[in-house]
């Protein structure tokens, strides 16, 4: 069974004729909670972060919670384009008023809320053959118009621990300190648009699971400002939810992004809203933008680039082009 097993493995990684993961200029998953499904690039260090203020307040328990955090991602990608680990999480301190026997009682505390180490793999990408396609140079027309392509869009996987210990007020009872996360992510790219989605599979092998969608549309009004609009669904036996997010992003430098952000629910148990500001910033060690060999074609994809290019200097009556 090895023997068969091995081949196949590399062949699944490898069939994939896959252009270059990183970008120019930066690429975060900020100011959004969703994830895209392209990784940072290979040899990129990026680190993201954010401060965030919140207050939840719970009509049935009669409390009034402000929440004052700080969001982190650390993204590095390595080995090849399309794989990525990553660290993230948020550092939350609470102070919570609660009515209690006519008196105000007030309970503050801090610690992780969530704090992720994993692992996100390309395993599909639509666009990978949009380096060797010629433009159509007699209509703008069908270079810019709508194609059922578009439809389809790039697909990641995610695996990751959640990493939760000592005495943590954030955890649920009897929660283990480790934890499985699962991630499917897809993103597809119209132009000046993205649409992502993110569906979560949460600590499923402990007593309280969870179970998450995030949609978010993202959308570029110029080379250096965006805005996004955002809809998570939460499922779990111990708190479910409904929220909604929007906000922008600056491009300050290639390398250098700044972004805002707001977000509300529609339920009083409890009702939620939070602000943000956070800031994004990528260390680019990457040296050559990377297109993978797929096996089952008999050139290398710079050869198959080149001859393309060649083949655009030749008449079909075998005279050149001027």
């Amino acid at each position: 069974m090895l023997k068969h097993f091995l081949p196949a493995l590399g062949l699944f990684f490898f069939s994939f004729t896959i252009s270059a993961q990183y970008t120019e200029t930066i690429n975060s998953n900020r100011p959004g909670n969703s994830s895209g499904a392209f990784a940072v690039g290979n040899q990129v260090l990026q680190f993201e972060t954010g401060l965030q203020y919140g207050q939840n307040n719970h009509d049935l328990l009669e409390t009034e919670t402000d929440q004052l955090g700080v969001d982190y991602e650390v993204r590095y990608g390595f080995l090849m384009e399309q794989l990525e680990i990553n660290l993230k999480g948020t550092y939350l301190s609470s102070t919570q008023q609660q009515i209690i026997g006519g008196q105000e009682i007030e309970y503050k505390y801090r610690n992780f809320r969530s704090n992720t180490l994993g692992v996100k793999y390309l395993i599909y990408d639509p666009y990978k053959n949009d380096y060797f396609e010629k433009p159509n140079l007699k209509s703008w027309k069908a270079n810019n118009s709508f194609k059922w392509k578009d439809l389809i869009p790039a697909v990641s996987v995610y695996a990751g621990a959640n990493l939760l210990f000592g005495d943590n007020p954030y955890l649920a009872p009897n929660e283990p300190n480790i934890s499985p996360q699962f991630v499917l992510l897809t993103q597809n790219n119209w132009g000046r648009w993205v649409f992502v989605m993110n569906f979560v599979v949460d600590k499923v092998t402990t007593d309280y699971p969870s179970y998450a969608g995030i949609f978010t549309m993202t959308h570029s009004i110029n080379s250096k400002v965006s805005v996004f609009g955002e809809y998570q669904v939460i499922k779990n036996d111990l708190y479910s939810d409904n929220l909604l997010r929007a906000g922008g992003a600056y491009l300050l430098t290639k390398d250098l992004q700044l972004d805002a952000s707001a977000m509300v629910n529609f339920k009083n148990t409890p009702s939620r809203w939070q602000a943000t500001l956070g800031v994004s910033y990528r260390i680019d060690m990457h040296s050559s933008d990377e297109l993978i060999f797929d096996p089952a074609k008999k050139e290398k994809p710079e050869e198959d680039a080149k001859k393309k290019r060649n083949s655009e200097l030749v008449n079909p009556d075998g005279t050149m082009n001027d």
